[in-house]
């Protein structure tokens, strides 16, 4: 019987998620995700091998991270990102990866990742997505570190199958990716602005979140304070109905934006 319930509730969640996206209340966003959280938890006791269940947790534990945890406190984000990565390798698991994927090597990774096909984007994307900002959270213990090459070949199979996955994400991660560090580290400033332009162009530059990112991390790196300010002005400019399907993490973007804002002078 719980299990029927469980798989009942599923186009409930699926228009919850709907709804939540289309907030504009940071405040009532921030206060109504745990307890959908909590729900999905629940209904994943029920249906441990429900890769969309599994997912819909993926997803809610990384946006509260990343809106409402991260800036205030770095290591419960972590241990939440952490939450999300689960989840979504549980969802990889279903969709035909197996084994331990963090201690695997990269070559029979990357074997697996090959035989997959579009079925799987949902959970290569938020997987590598949980996992990258995970890393990024720990970026100071060299295990972490190690991990990213594999993180980056999730998503990089994920521009191969499907580039424009949850509006251009895989694009945004490799705008990221590329652009945060300096190229004697690995980084490519022209390869990581090709990326921010082609997550840009999926949505037409509605999704505030791409341009938020290319100033928080290429425009920085690149010590560019008029790009820096530029973008992020425009974000805190634009109208907050610009892209409704997408209006709480556009809401989040214009909040970040702004303390990036407060913090030019510092680095600049």
């Amino acid at each position: 019987m719980g299990q029927m319930v469980a798989r009942s509730s599923l186009s409930i969640l699926d228009s919850g998620n709907v709804a939540m996206n289309r907030e504009t209340d940071l405040e009532l966003a921030r206060a109504a995700i745990p307890a959908n959280l909590k729900l999905i938890e629940g209904l994943i006791l029920e249906l441990p091998d429900n890769a969309e269940l599994r997912l819909q947790a993926a997803q809610g534990f990384y946006g509260y991270a990343y809106g409402f945890i991260e800036d205030d406190d770095s290591q419960r984000a972590s241990a939440l990102y952490r939450r999300g990565l689960e989840h979504a390798l549980r969802a990889l698991a279903v969709a035909g990866v197996s084994g331990d994927v963090a201690a695997q090597p990269q070559e029979e990774l990357e074997r697996q990742l090959a035989t997959l096909d579009n079925s799987a984007v949902p959970a290569l994307f938020w997987s590598a997505t949980c996992w990258g900002k995970w890393i990024d959270m720990n970026r100071d213990e060299p295990a972490r570190i190690a991990e990213m090459g594999k993180a980056a070949a999730l998503m990089a199979r994920v521009l191969e199958l499907d580039e424009n996955y949850y509006h251009g994400g895989a694009h945004l991660f490799f705008g990221v990716y590329y652009g945060a560090k300096p190229p004697m580290l690995g980084g490519d400033f022209e390869l990581s602005a090709r990326h921010f332009d082609k997550a840009r162009a999926v949505t037409g530059g509605k999704l505030l979140l791409a341009d938020l990112l290319r100033a928080q991390y290429l425009a920085r790196q690149q010590l560019d304070r008029r790009q820096f300010h530029e973008r992020l002005t425009a974000i805190v400019n634009a109208p907050s109905d610009v892209f409704p399907e997408m209006a709480l993490v556009n809401a989040i973007a214009k909040q970040k934006a702004g303390q990036l804002l407060a913090k030019e002078k510092e680095w600049f």
